[in-house]
């Protein structure tokens, strides 16, 4: 496809609209999975349990995912994971006892799991390789627009209907997503017009063997254990950057009021800046967001430790989220970028796979060297991860952006 005839809002509505809606409605839930858990018997461990089960559902769906797009096509999983989402919201809403409610936060996991894959190769594949990081940066940055907006319009809804508001929110445009996701057009098969094209009438022509989960990890296994280890290390530093902040305000004596005030700052800096970001990935190379984003995080979490006060802690928050915003889509940019046709599901699923044991690892490294030393020294071991992952960045990920001239060179 040429460059100058690629318009990204032609398809903005179906490949964006979907996403935004659905992080309005698992944003919506975010801030009363707690507390609607507490209400149903829960102690505080084991509400922090059931918090977690949204990211274990996410976990152990990422291969199950890429059978779902593979059989069905991407519309087709975006549609079923909107309404499995839509089904547990409304399930948590009718829970009579916390194992019910439990199992509906972990099919909310599961929803998004299928549904984040889905979005993601059908934009991989919509899209010319010059503007792909474009396109995937504007999706994260949708999609966090999207859970910013969520407790706002769950706090108007539970102003009226108390906890279930968040719910009702979450199981409408869950829906609402569905709905506009069916609209959204199926991709043809890659290749399959070209093959026909090369083929003489009458000629027999066997198929490739389908590619599974086993062939792709086999094939690609130096990626994954090379700029997988990237993006497995980009996950845990993000993860973790949402937990220090609230935790190292409370050290130092803030009230809640403040913190929060603090913590949205830092989300509005971070989702504001996606377009740029994907745009310099698009000229100029991944590298050139992917490593700043790290070395940004990194120094920024080393600083915060030496905070005392609200100023302090605020313009670190700032450099946080400023340096996550600018890696928006990166993850998905790169998956993108490195997953083979036919076999971009499998491989994409055992991408997300990477990251999620990144979302879950970040914040128990974070624990672990808390209980044994200070919160000061796990936060300082969580900027060992952000400097680490951008050095292995540098060094792993190519240093052409795909499409330009200086890629289509180095391919000869």
């Amino acid at each position: 496809m040429p460059k100058e005839t690629f318009d990204l809002r032609a398809i903005a509505v179906g490949a964006y609209g979907p996403s935004l809606l659905y992080g309005v409605a698992t944003g919506a839930i975010l801030p009363v999975i707690a507390l609607t858990a507490r209400n149903l018997g829960a102690d505080v461990a084991t509400a922090a349990l059931v918090i977690t089960l949204s990211g274990i559902g996410s976990l152990v769906t990422n291969v199950p995912a890429t059978l779902i797009a593979t059989r069905f096509g991407e519309r087709k999983a975006l549609v079923g994971a909107a309404l499995w989402c839509s089904a547990a919201m409304f399930l948590a809403l009718a829970a009579p006892t916390l194992p019910v409610f439990a199992a509906a936060v972990f099919m909310v996991g599961m929803a998004g799991a299928v549904f984040g894959l889905a979005r993601q190769s059908y934009l991989t594949e919509a899209v010319p390789p010059h503007f792909r990081a474009r396109a995937l940066s504007t999706l994260g940055g949708v999609t966090r627009i999207g859970v910013f907006m969520g407790p706002f319009a769950a706090a108007l809804a539970m102003s009226a209907l108390g906890l279930d508001g968040a719910y009702w929110v979450g199981g409408v445009a869950s829906l609402a997503a569905a709905a506009l996701s069916w609209r959204v057009p199926e991709l043809e098969a890659p290749g399959r017009g070209a093959l026909a094209a090369r083929t003489p009438i009458g000629a027999a022509l066997a198929p490739p063997p389908a590619p599974t989960v086993r062939s792709v990890m086999r094939s690609h296994s130096r990626v994954f254990v090379t700029i997988g280890i990237g993006v497995l290390l980009i996950a845990a530093v993000r993860a973790t950057r949402q937990a220090v902040l609230p935790l190292w305000a409370e050290s130092i004596g803030l009230d809640a009021s403040s913190t929060a005030l603090i913590y949205g700052l830092s989300g509005a800096i971070d989702m504001l800046i996606f377009y740029p970001s994907g745009k310099i990935m698009d000229v100029k190379g991944r590298r050139w967001i992917a490593v700043p984003c790290m070395l940004i995080m990194g120094t920024a979490l080393t600083l915060l430790p030496l905070t005392g006060d609200a100023v302090g802690l605020l313009l670190v928050a700032l450099l946080i989220g400023f340096g996550n915003g600018i890696g928006s889509g990166i993850v998905m940019t790169l998956g993108a970028d490195l997953s083979p046709s036919p076999g971009r599901p499998q491989f994409l699923g055992i991408w997300r796979l990477l990251t999620d044991f990144g979302t879950m690892g970040g914040p128990a490294l974070l624990a672990l060297v808390t209980a044994l030393a200070t919160l000061s020294a796990g936060i300082w071991a969580t900027a060992v991860l952000g400097f680490l992952g951008a050095a292995v960045l540098w060094y792993w990920i190519p240093r052409a952006a795909p499409g330009s001239a200086e890629s289509a060179v180095a391919r000869g």
